[in-house]
């Protein structure tokens, strides 16, 4: 049997805790900033978990962690 491959896009993407579960970096927050609030700069500083019906998806894109 061949290893499992890991998607190397989803890898770039999402990091998993120690808890198992998944995060990632929100979009929009690369160029174009003087135009967005103060607040919403601040949001997107922020990892967001995945939802929980993804979680096996990713998990298959994933395998190795």
């Amino acid at each position: 049997m061949p290893k499992i491959k890991t998607n190397r896009a989803a890898a770039k993407r999402f990091k998993r805790t120690g808890t198992g579960k998944y995060r990632f970096s929100k979009s929009h927050a690369n160029h174009i900033m003087t135009k967005k609030t103060t607040k919403r700069k601040r949001n997107l500083r922020q990892r967001q978990s995945i939802h929980k019906s993804n979680k096996r998806e990713l998990k298959l894109l994933l395998p190795n962690g």
